[in-house]
């Protein structure tokens, strides 16, 4: 009896195809939508987690003043180098500390000039960032001490200042300061705020200080902790220690801020994906609309149907019969109208994907919720014409023009 039912309703389909087609529109929209803005939320949620993942592992950093907003609090005194080294001597369960000091400037090659940001730190920075080099090395822990006039470049300046030579081996001079390049650093692209993470050039602090600076400040200290230790337990060494060393008394707030980069892949992972619920919520209410449209497609069909529906009756059909055949056209509808949602779906996230550069990521589970979603509103929103039709008086269906 089902396999029968279905076989009338997928004529029915066929003889109304235009019909059909725009009733099934509304399903179609919806499912389509609903994973669209799922698969995307997903791969951008993955790609703002491995972008702050790959700025360290289990980092921490440590700026002056407490943050409340853009900026910090005026008056907040800047590190110094002892620190750094206070928190590496005294702070356990650290693997790395860097101390950090960046200005911009405009790197000068022969005739062509860029732009761009130095950073002084020393050579633990690249271990703490997760940097890694392309070409030649990092200066040494002795180049570092002393000041050496080298530096590590990353790709943005090669290719600004470089085209696509080799930097390695060659001068760059910043302001009054000559450095040769000694090391490359392998791409990494943009970071979660959009800023350009190979636009760099990283020298030693002490350089940095001596040349550039003018002064001994350092404005960020870079902290990693070891592999399976608590990043709350360091952070909360972290603070103790850089209280006692700003002096602050037990009744002052802190002058300074630790921030825990997995507290902020949490935080951003957790914008993102409510974002996409939000908008997957609304996306949803597509299928909703689809449904009625489905519903009063129906109940036009039933109308236009009534002498058929009659005979039927008559010659002996049962009302569950009727009922089913109804109800399982609108399911064909709903169901079909998903299928195509899907397809065109995995479609455009594949391609969005490609232009926000964003991954891929299939998710069977959304789906598989979708489809079965829009199949359930073509049960219910197909029950009452099915059941109008099914409760039809034989005689005065027969009578009807």
């Amino acid at each position: 009896m089902l396999a029968n039912a279905l076989l009338l309703a997928l004529r029915e389909l066929r003889r109304n195809m235009m019909r059909s087609f725009l009733t099934m529109l509304g399903i179609i929209i919806g499912v389509a939508a609903v994973i669209t803005l799922v698969t995307l939320g997903s791969g951008a949620t993955r790609q703002v987690t491995a972008q702050i993942a790959s700025l360290g592992s289990n980092l921490l950093m440590i700026t002056a003043g407490k943050r409340m907003g853009p900026g910090q609090i005026s008056g907040a005194p800047l590190f110094k180098v002892a620190d750094a080294e206070a928190i590496a001597r005294e702070v356990q369960g650290l693997s790395a500390v860097a101390p950090l000091a960046s200005a911009a400037t405009t790197a000068i090659v022969a005739n062509e000039n860029w732009s761009t940001g130095v950073t002084g730190s020393t050579e633990m920075y690249f271990t703490v960032s997760n940097r890694q080099i392309a070409e030649g090395r990092i200066f040494s822990a002795g180049e570092a001490r002393v000041g050496s006039a080298a530096c590590v470049i990353g790709e943005t300046v090669r290719a600004k200042l470089f085209g696509k030579r080799s930097p390695v081996g060659s001068s760059i001079r910043l302001q009054k300061l000559s450095c040769q390049v000694i090391g490359l650093l392998k791409a990494k692209g943009q970071s979660t705020m959009g800023s350009d993470q190979d636009d760099i050039i990283v020298i030693p602090l002490r350089t940095f200080q001596r040349r550039i600076a003018g002064n001994q400040d350092v404005s960020l200290i870079q902290v990693s902790a070891r592999d399976g230790v608590s990043t709350d337990w360091v952070k909360q060494q972290l603070e103790v220690l850089m209280r006692a060393r700003r002096h602050l008394a037990d009744n002052e707030e802190n002058d300074f801020s630790v921030i825990d980069m997995k507290e902020i892949t949490a935080m951003l992972s957790s914008t993102t994906q409510m974002m996409t619920g939000l908008l997957s919520a609304v996306a949803a209410v597509s299928l909703l609309v689809g449904g009625i449209g489905i519903m009063n497609i129906m109940l036009v069909s039933v109308t236009e149907r009534t002498r058929e529906i009659g005979i039927r009756l008559a010659i002996g059909a049962l009302e569950h019969e009727v009922l089913l055949q109804f109800l399982v056209e609108a399911v064909v509808l709903s169901s079909c109208g998903g299928l195509i949602g899907i397809t065109l779906a995995l479609i455009s996230s594949a391609a969005l994907a490609g232009v926000l550069q964003v991954p891929f990521i299939f998710n069977l589970p959304i789906v598989l919720v979708a489809f079965l979603f829009s199949a359930s509103v073509g049960v219910v929103f197909g029950y009452f014409p099915a059941r109008k039709a099914a409760r039809l008086d034989p005689i005065e269906a027969l009578r009807h023009e």
